[in-house]
């Protein structure tokens, strides 16, 4: 029992320093650059610069079945699977645009690149694309993602919008900022385009 016990305060510790290095990883990554210009009880409305994805589309019509497959093509993308083999640091958050028809997921990357400097991807779903400069209203939530949870906070934007008068256009998005392997700290976002002066 005395031998349970300890091991099981071992594997407890080991699981707690993993999980807290996970967290400082996290916090320390690069995300993408924006400015917060109102914040609201539920949400904040920001200004996001012009930036470079990298893109997947995809017919899924879930965050289930878009999450796991997209991740890897970009993954691949980003971890050398391109015609010059460069390594490019990966940058939060991840983008996804989940609808009944066509579904995308994007990477953001890292500003100092422009799109003549990224390498052309292996994959040919991967491409490379720049979005202009956009203001957004944007929900925060925890814990992990799923569908459920996804529409909840979607309508919860939806109605805080509508609610303030504040118009929007296209569609909502997801944002994850977290590993699946980190289980503390977890931060998503819904975010929509807003029309703001």
């Amino acid at each position: 029992m005395r031998v349970f016990l300890i091991i099981s305060l071992v594997l407890f510790a080991l699981f707690f320093i993993f999980q807290s290095y996970i967290v400082m990883a996290t916090n320390s990554a690069n995300e993408q650059p924006y400015k917060v210009l109102h914040v609201e009880k539920d949400f904040e409305i920001r200004f996001y610069p012009a930036a470079i994805m990298a893109t997947i589309v995809s017919p899924t019509k879930s965050y289930k079945e878009l999450a796991n497959p997209g991740f890897r093509k970009l993954a691949t993308y980003i971890f050398g699977g391109n015609e010059t083999k460069m390594q490019i640091a990966m940058t939060a958050p991840v983008h996804m645009d989940i609808n009944d028809t066509i579904s995308s997921m994007s990477f953001v990357m890292p500003s100092n690149y422009t799109k003549e400097d990224l390498p052309k991807p292996n994959d040919s779903n991967v491409t490379i694309k720049s979005i202009p400069d956009e203001y957004v209203a944007a929900l925060k939530f925890g814990g992990y993602a799923s569908d459920k949870n996804i529409k909840i906070y979607t309508k919860k934007l939806a109605a805080a919008l509508k609610e303030k008068s504040i118009p929007h256009y296209g569609n909502f998005r997801f944002l994850g900022y977290n590993p699946p392997y980190q289980f503390f700290g977890r931060r998503n976002e819904i975010i929509v385009s807003v029309i703001w002066k």
